[in-house]
């Protein structure tokens, strides 16, 4: 272990997960704060890539600020962002119908997007607490109207404190099955996510690193996109999961507190 502990901190670029590596829910995991003063008392450059996208960075670091640590918005990466900035690409001044959170819906503005219920180019959905029938009756029939259906991420679902909470693959579920449309994700394990990671640390794949706690998303991300893969215990995975899927990471620890204890 030691030996992985070394080869993993000489690397330049840290891609880093947040729920079940830095906190659950509101509670701070072991070892997250030296693990971040290190970061940074070591020069590294660092991103949190995260898959949630309720919040926007500035929230990200506001709640990080509450847990006691101060992480500038900068280092806050989300699949909101991602496909705020993928829907820009495809289609500049679109609009959408959206199902999510501030985080989202303030992604979605800022790329030159507006809100439209009756004959929006996509319908978006992304986690969120503000889920009802009718919304997703709603979004059924503007995607049988031809209305491009996109998730933010494709987790089924996350931990919190008490348990797991269904993401967004569940949340869209009923809306695949009831038009016989499939979804297109944007976040991870879609490798356009670690090539925006690479391109905003300014390092090469080979110089970095991706450190989460899923198997079918962090570690699948990092492996198709030819970066190093580091599975921390602390969340979703543990060492049962990992037998369930043909592939493994390249290092295993209990949390990033292994890093620096």
């Amino acid at each position: 272990m030691e030996n992985a502990v070394e080869k993993i901190k000489s690397k330049a670029g840290f891609i880093i997960d947040m729920d079940g590596v830095i906190y659950h829910g509101n509670m701070l995991l072991p070892g997250v704060t030296e693990f971040l003063a290190w970061l940074e008392n070591s020069g590294k450059k660092y991103l949190f890539l995260t898959n949630s996208p309720e919040r926007t960075p500035r929230e990200l670091h506001e709640k990080m600020a509450r847990l006691g640590i101060n992480v500038g918005e900068d280092h806050f990466y989300t699949s909101a962002l991602a496909t705020a900035s993928f829907l820009a690409n495809q289609k500049p001044n679109g609009s959408a119908y959206i199902i999510g959170d501030a985080g989202l819906i303030h992604a979605m503005y800022s790329a030159g997007y507006t809100v439209n219920n009756v004959n929006p180019d996509y319908v978006v959905v992304g986690d969120t607490h503000s889920y009802n029938f009718e919304k997703i009756e709603l979004a059924v029939n503007l995607v049988i109207r031809g209305a491009k259906l996109i998730g933010t991420n494709p987790d089924v679902s996350g931990p919190v404190e008490n348990g797991i909470t269904p993401s967004t693959k569940a949340l869209i579920a009923p809306i695949e099955i009831a038009t016989g449309k499939k979804a297109y994700y944007v976040g991870k394990p879609n490798p356009l996510m670690m090539r925006i990671a690479l391109k905003r640390l300014g390092v090469k794949r080979e110089d970095a690193i991706v450190i989460g706690d899923r198997m079918d998303t962090d570690v699948i991300c990092g492996l198709e996109s030819e970066i190093d893969t580091l599975l921390v215990l602390s969340g979703i995975s543990d060492r049962k999961t990992i037998d369930q899927f043909p592939y493994r990471p390249q290092y295993i620890l209990n949390g990033v507190k292994d890093l620096v204890s």
